[in-house]
């Protein structure tokens, strides 16, 4: 039953802050529709929804106060104003809308027709049919969890280690997690999964999209959900299907219960966050929020032709070029940090948000805001540095603080590794990989090339090893889906098999392969379940299989806890030597007068590499002596200096015998990890310098320089 609220004089409220601010007096409205007639709020009280005019209008904001509006009501909003879909306008009241400030969202989308603004044999034409029975509303929220002395970690970027990892695949299948917690963000704040964390020696976990958002239309029509979350809806909203507590707004709490349980454990929360593009697909899409309340104000359309202008690949680009929508952004950043506690974020195709008209802009005001904001340039910022749009790969052009995920090192390392047919890494692209990147971000750091070598949009590690071609029949789109492109092999046989001799070699080639992700200069990103040797099945695209095809079996064989000592004792190597985390780039010079060189390439045989040796495809090994000057100096002045070490790379099919150099640290060297190892173990011996050693196929050593 719907009915309007009786004629009464209602306080005009105030025109900020956006979204339903709530106190024990009522509820404050604010909602920016500045081509809209009027915005109406819906109040939804037990079935009865009521509808209250927000009468009161400043600068294209709708507002009014809502007396004895009590926190966990249910609300949304209509708008009213022209149709006129040419000039992209399509108001239509009979939509219920979602009030993009909205801190909790609740309800799901149950129809693929009603809530599309125009009829479905006439677009053109609005649609009188109601959308509220099949659509989400906002969440009333008070502000009130108890933080206590909740302090972020603030780990420095030198000595941060990334974990991408979704919150209901992580837990959901986790024996150790009651049942009705698995799949939660009270879950994944069990102790349980932050032991597993702590164990590993991750630093931050990079959460895959939990702002709150919704499955397409062309998946429902499917019969398959969206499991990656990257659909917005509510960008302030914690998503509500991660939540254990179902009440209305019982997940804000939860979220936030779980980031100060990672805190207390000294665990960052970094957010994948989409403002890219949002759930509304294009302009055939569904009116559920911004598109409602006209999406000339909030994406980009073609100043001739009010076509919408697709970067994303998604259907819509939200216009963060527009003052308005960035204050959307960037309100929304500020709250993620402020009221939620969490110490970063990774910007989904973030070149889209940085086109001044359409060609990327350095000093877009996406950039420029971020850069000059007080509580956004202390937290960590991370950028995948590609949209679909023109000149949208712009690897290396963000500067300072940020980030960027590095793909060119994900391909050399995995060219570098691969075996059989197929091209193959030139041993200085590899190189270029080990030592930071400098050829991408010169004048930067290392630490600005987060390195991985998989995500969560293609292969996992293990089949990376276990497959030439993708297998994503699952997805419903006869394998069109999903990269061709992923210089992967096969060992042999596709997928799995009994053959010892072939899994005994993927499992040698994976090891190489973490340990050259570990042991390279940057920052190490590590897919959840890579260290354990997680398999989607050869699906490079999981992105509906929300299933076990994507969710963690913690149910481990024992070459996978093989492999997940070896991670964790590789990445506690990394941790306790600052020499195998550089943070200022490698210039080949001594750091100081009568000191030897800060890195030093060499053949197998001692001597040091040539330029022919570089670009040779018959280079098959590289020695990395290490010298353990970082470059720095105490309070006291005197250098820091740490282990000086020797990495050895060998992908090739033969044994190397390998000269152990003379060094200015040291006349013996202990082998601490050798990946032609089931299990890491650290040689009870040393061997002195000038002495002959075996580097195995397909291998990498490590090496530290000691006195005999």
């Amino acid at each position: 039953m719907t009915h309007s609220a009786p004629d009464a004089v209602r306080p005009p409220g105030a025109a900020t802050p956006l979204g339903a601010t709530w106190t024990p007096q009522g509820l404050n409205l604010a909602v920016r529709a500045p081509s809209a007639d009027l915005v109406e709020a819906c109040l939804f009280l037990d079935d009865e929804e009521v509808r209250i005019p927000l009468e009161a209008r400043s600068h294209g904001v709708h507002h009014g106060f809502l007396p004895d509006v009590t926190a966990g009501t249910r609300y949304g909003l209509r708008a009213h104003g022209p149709w006129d879909p040419g000039a992209g306008l399509r108001f239509n009241p009979a939509k219920l809308l979602v009030d993009p400030y909205a801190r909790a969202v609740h309800g799901q989308v149950t129809s693929v027709d009603v809530p599309r603004p125009g009829r479905p044999d006439d677009p053109s034409r609005p649609d009188e049919r109601d959308s509220a029975p099949f659509v989400p509303r906002g969440v009333v929220v008070a502000d009130d969890f108890a933080w206590g002395e909740d302090t972020p970690p603030s780990t420095p970027w030198g000595e941060t280690v990334l974990y991408e990892v979704h919150v209901k695949g992580f837990t959901q299948r986790h024996p150790a997690i009651p049942a009705e917690l698995r799949g939660t963000y009270a879950g994944f704040a069990h102790p349980a999964s932050i032991e597993h964390l702590l164990t590993l020696g991750v630093t931050a976990v990079e959460l895959l999209p939990v702002h709150h958002h919704v499955a397409e239309p062309v998946l429902a029509q499917r019969g398959t959900r969206n499991y990656w979350g990257y659909s917005t809806l509510g960008y302030f909203a914690p998503h509500a299907g991660y939540a254990a507590d179902r009440r209305p707004g019982g997940q804000v709490a939860e979220f936030q219960g779980m980031v100060k349980a990672l805190h207390e454990a000294g665990i960052e929360v970094i957010l994948d966050v989409v403002y890219n593009h949002t759930c509304e697909g294009g302009p055939d899409g569904p009116s559920l929020s911004f598109r409602g309340l006209g999406e000339r104000d909030f994406y980009k359309l073609s100043p001739h032709s009010r076509q919408y202008i697709d970067t994303t690949g998604c259907g819509n680009t939200l216009d963060v070029g527009d003052l308005d929508v960035l204050r959307l952004v960037m309100d929304s950043l500020r709250y993620w940090v402020t009221e939620m506690h969490v110490d970063g974020f990774r910007f989904d195709l973030a070149t889209a948000l940085t086109r001044e008209r359409m060609d990327f802009d350095e000093r877009s005001p996406f950039l420029a805001a971020v850069h000059q904001d007080p509580v956004l340039r202390e937290v960590k910022l991370i950028s995948e540095p590609w949209d679909v749009g023109p000149g949208g790969y712009r690897l290396g052009s963000f500067g300072s603080p940020w980030a960027e995920w590095n793909d060119a090192y994900r391909d050399d390392v995995r060219r570098f590794w691969r075996g059989g047919p197929g091209p193959q890494a030139a041993p200085a692209d590899l190189g270029w990989r080990l030592t930071g990147s400098q050829d991408i971000f010169h004048g930067r750091s290392p630490n600005a090339s987060v390195n991985f070598l998989t995500a969560h949009d293609g292969f996992t590690a293990r089949d990376l090893v276990s497959y030439d071609h993708k297998h994503n029949e699952a997805n419903g789109e006869d394998n069109r889906d999903g990269s061709d492109s992923n210089n992967s092999w096969n060992h042999g046989i596709e997928g799995e098999t009994d053959d010892r001799a072939v899994n005994h070699a993927r499992l040698r080639t994976g090891r190489a392969m973490m340990a050259t992700l570990v042991l390279s200069a940057g920052t190490p990103m590590i897919v959840a379940g890579d260290e354990m040797g997680r398999t989607q099945g050869g699906n490079n695209n999981a992105y509906n299989q929300d299933n076990e095809i994507s969710w963690m079996d913690w149910d481990l064989q024992q070459w996978q806890a093989d492999l997940y000592e070896w991670s964790r004792v590789l990445l506690n190597a990394r941790r306790q030597h600052p020499t195998l985390r550089q943070t200022e780039f490698f210039d080949g010079r001594p750091v100081a007068e009568g000191r030897p060189k800060d890195l030093e390439w060499l053949r197998p045989d001692g001597t040091p590499m040539s330029d022919d040796d570089w670009h040779s495809p018959d280079t098959h090994c590289l020695v990395m002596a290490l010298s353990g000057e970082l470059g720095v100096r105490d309070e006291a002045g005197h250098p820091l200096r740490d282990s000086a070490f020797l990495v050895v790379l060998n992908r090739g099919e033969d044994e190397v015998e390998l000269t152990l150099p003379a060094s200015a640290y040291g006349d013996a060297y202990r082998r601490l990890m050798d990946t032609d190892d089931h299990r890491p173990r650290t040689a009870t011996s040393t061997d002195r310098a000038g002495s002959a050693v075996t580097a195995h196929p397909r291998s990498v050593v490590l090496f530290r320089v000691e006195r005999d």
